[in-house]
């Protein structure tokens, strides 16, 4: 081996030790977190959100970052809903129209879904749906704009078909929801209702589902077309725990949102007899 092939060899396999020291000591830092800066994202963020008071942070109650607790109506997650329900007005009233359901109604159910998406995924809302505006499309357990678990949208589905249960909405129901032949159900399913382009099937499904509930519940001898609460509450807990009595409760899921808590059926109550998009989704 001459002196010059040695040279190079040397000098590559130093090279090579030198890279993997380097990996290594940052491998090391990384696990024990000799490298973080305390704070520096969140100040970052800080210094980039518009305040009115320094020392309230960026996951604020309020719109208004001097106030600790406020209605609703006055929350960071309010201002998204109420325009991303805008953009959906379109596809809201065609849905009321095909299906009989009242626009303020369905939109009433996304309402406490999407505010409490928003308050427990924080760092989602601030860097997307917050800036664009838009509404969240679930995609795990719960699946599209207002939280429908797919087992509920089968039932759905099967209901909507059935003649014979208390439950059935009414003919013509089943066809808006009719599959082209061939397919796939569960994918073809899971896809209408994450479709985040589109909130169509969201809104079909969720006002199926009031129709249905609706039609149990008269059939018994009650009328809560015109109770939000008990309808929204109804969405909330599922078809099985839907037992029609003369005095339906308002209750369901706690949300936290402005500082406050209110329950499920409370929140969208409290959108639907609000004068909130009355010009667009009217009482």
């Amino acid at each position: 081996m001459n002196r010059h092939f040695r040279f190079i060899l040397y000098t590559a396999v130093g090279a090579f030790a030198l890279i993997g020291l380097f990996f290594t000591i940052v491998f090391a830092g990384m696990q024990f977190g000799l490298f973080n800066v305390r704070g520096s994202i969140a100040e970052r963020n800080t210094f980039f959100a518009p305040q009115k008071n320094v020392g309230v942070g960026i996951n604020a109650p309020c719109v208004d970052r001097t106030l600790s607790t406020c209605v609703w109506t006055q929350t960071p997650e309010w201002e998204v809903i109420q325009g991303g329900l805008g953009k959906d007005a379109a596809i809201i009233t065609a849905v009321s129209e095909k299906t009989g359901v009242s626009s303020r109604l369905i939109a009433a159910v996304v309402v406490p879904e999407q505010t409490r998406f928003f308050t427990s995924e924080r760092e989602v809302f601030k860097r997307y749906f917050e800036p664009l505006k838009i509404l969240g499309s679930l995609s795990q357990f719960s699946l599209g704009v207002s939280g429908i678990k797919q087992e509920t949208a089968v039932s759905i589905e099967e209901l909507a078909g059935s003649t014979t249960s208390p439950f059935y909405p009414g003919d013509g129901m089943a066809r808006l929801l009719a599959y082209e032949p061939g397919v796939q159900h569960d994918a073809v399913l899971y896809a209408r209702l994450t479709d985040a382009k589109n909130h169509y099937y969201s809104y079909l499904y969720t006002a199926l589902f009031i129709k249905e509930v609706e039609a149990q519940w008269k059939a018994a001898g009650y009328d809560i077309s015109k109770n939000p609460g008990a309808v929204v509450t109804l969405f909330n807990i599922g078809f099985k725990k839907s037992h029609p009595n003369p005095s339906p409760s308002v209750a369901g899921s706690t949300i936290e949102t402005g500082g406050k808590k209110y329950s499920y059926g409370e929140l969208g109550a409290n959108f639907y007899n609000s004068t909130e998009l009355t010009d667009i989704f009217p009482k």
